[in-house]
């Protein structure tokens, strides 16, 4: 009677336990966003018409979220297809104002997350400076699988966050990307640093204003299948002087 009475609970239980999590947002349309206690979730799909893309993004907040996406290279041009990411807007949509970059004492970034390591693609953040769009765009490289940026390298050999960086730069500065010399799945950028040292080198204007700081993945290829993205941490920290 017992053991009859043991399988009867668990059969109950298994009835009435709470159902598979749910994510909070979950959306499957192109450049769809969720805000989330001042950052922003975006499904952004840029560049995906012309090509056969798919792509649906879960979050459970701005720090915990990941996307799905199907995409394949079969045009050869190795055009990124999308750039799903959370960010955080500097510009005043309203007024258009945006603050100094020289105004800012410290501007550093907690990130975590990977790739499935199929297809081509990195994992990044994307920094619009002048604008948003702006004519400056800086990407830091946080992951690489069989990516190259834009423009040729112009540097070597720079320090941060326990990593060697090589800096790309188009002719006009108007690209400029951060590859560090092994990926980096989690850690701490200190972003501030990093635009300083393109100001120091003429390559950002003096004068620059801070537009948007964005964390996620430029897809340019998932083989054809559906590949998952996972993201497990992020936040942004300012100090102005």
């Amino acid at each position: 009677m017992l053991k009859r009475f043991l399988v009867l609970l668990a059969a109950v239980t298994l009835l009435f336990a709470s159902p598979a999590h749910a994510a909070a947002w979950t959306s499957s349309a192109p450049d769809d966003m969720w805000f989330d206690r001042g950052y922003i979730v975006h499904n952004n799909m840029w560049n995906a018409s012309g090509y056969k893309v798919s792509q649906t993004i879960r979050a459970d907040s701005y720090k915990r979220w990941q996307v799905t996406a199907t995409a394949d290279n079969k045009a050869r041009d190795g055009a990124v297809k999308t750039y799903p990411n959370v960010h955080k807007d500097y510009h005043n949509w309203s007024t258009g104002h945006e603050p100094r970059v020289r105004a800012f004492r410290k501007i550093r970034s907690s990130f975590a997350g990977r790739g499935p390591r199929v297809g081509i693609y990195n994992v990044g953040y994307d920094i619009w400076l002048n604008g948003v769009p702006g004519n400056r765009e800086i990407m830091i490289w946080t992951e690489n699988y069989r990516q190259v940026p834009a423009g040729r390298v112009v540097a070597r050999g720079l320090k941060w966050s326990n990593r060697t960086w090589k800096l790309y730069a188009t002719s006009d500065n108007r690209y400029l990307a951060f590859v560090p010399d092994r990926p980096m799945f989690k850690g701490t950028l200190p972003i501030r640093g990093m635009l300083g040292y393109l100001i120091r080198q003429g390559r950002v204007p003096a004068n620059s204003t801070l537009g948007q700081i964005c964390y996620g993945v430029e897809i340019v290829s998932t083989g054809g299948k559906p590949a998952t993205f996972k993201f497990t941490d992020f936040s942004i920290s300012t100090a102005r002087r």
